[in-house]
């Protein structure tokens, strides 16, 4: 009797956990499916698959067979002596993703027994099913969009399997509700519009993950904002009240007297996220000169110039 290296024919390790256990059966499961793998000799690979996942989901079982790999070999497989590993894992496990009831191997057949899986009615009257697999898209969205929530289509592809088992690619088109307040990485679930099940099994859900387009006024950091307000060089020595935008609309924002270049005033809760937990917008200026000047511009900056006892090197020390 030959030994049945589980772990090749699911192609991982003997150390592997138990979620990249489960994603591996998945994706091979579905690979040689006979409903719809053009693979040569899907069937028999499917059902070697089966009977792996079948004995390394579950602990015991694991366990047990574990502890017989020692005993395969080239020369065939036999079990020690007064071998009682059954004695303990009778019984179909109920925690199944394999949904399989069909023969296995006699290499199944004599380590664990024809209990562990029901009758041996062949593969021809086994039932598979699988969820299908979740779906994750980028959405991008505008920041007006994302504050105050709005609508959007969207079209994606799923996979899908016509008469003949083949596997192709299915348009979709949603129209989806984006929640005010979300922020740049949220996620929308949306249940069961991901890749259909096989079988009766139902399908996966669609997750779309927010990300803003670039905004020509808004730099984003979560829920955090922060915008540059350009003002002459009087207007930031002078200070005095200028009107910014915001999300929520125009607002009027007091500049103190002789502020400098990069100075960032907060305005608390014109940033995003929910109403109850709204981040801030930060308002940097940025002192603009002007290109040209007029000659009475000219004169008054020579005037300023001459009068002026400020000197913005003073800090430098001697040269």
């Amino acid at each position: 009797m030959d030994f049945k290296d589980y772990y090749q024919i699911l192609g991982v390790d003997e150390n592997v956990d138990a979620k990249t256990l489960k994603s591996s059966y998945r994706k091979l499961a579905r690979k040689y499916h006979p409903d719809v793998s053009d693979e040569k000799e899907a069937e028999d690979r499917f059902k070697e698959v089966a009977e792996a996942y079948e004995v390394l989901k579950n602990k015991e079982k694991r366990a047990e067979y574990d502890a017989l790999r020692q005993y395969g070999g080239a020369k065939g497989f036999e079990p020690p002596p007064n071998w009682q590993g059954r004695s303990h894992t009778a019984g179909h496990s109920s925690n199944t993703d394999t949904n399989y009831q069909g023969g296995f191997s006699d290499f199944f057949e004599e380590v664990f027994g024809q209990a562990q899986h029901g009758s041996a009615q062949g593969f021809s009257q086994q039932h598979f099913a699988q969820r299908g697999e979740d779906i994750e898209l980028m959405l991008a969205v505008f920041l007006e969009d994302a504050h105050k929530g709005n609508s959007k289509t969207i079209n994606y592809k799923v996979p899908a399997f016509d008469q003949l088992g083949r596997v192709s690619q299915q348009s979709k088109t949603l129209k989806v509700k984006i929640p005010a307040g979300d922020i740049e990485g949220e996620r929308i679930r949306l249940k069961g519009q991901g890749a259909p099940g096989i079988g009766d099994a139902p399908a996966g859900d669609l997750y779309l993950q927010i990300k803003f387009a670039e905004h020509p006024r808004y730099s984003v950091d979560g829920a955090t904002l922060t915008m540059i307000l350009p003002v002459s060089p009087w207007e930031a020595a002078l200070g005095g009240k200028f009107t910014v935008p915001t999300l929520d609309g125009k607002v009027n924002l007091s500049i103190p007297a002789n502020s400098h270049n990069g100075k960032r005033l907060r305005l608390k809760g014109k940033g995003l996220g929910k109403a109850l937990d709204r981040g801030d917008l930060f308002v940097v200026i940025n002192i603009v000169i002007p290109e040209k000047a007029t000659e009475q511009e000219q004169a008054l900056w020579q005037q300023l110039s001459e009068q002026s006892k400020f000197d913005p090197r003073k800090n430098w020390g001697d040269t």
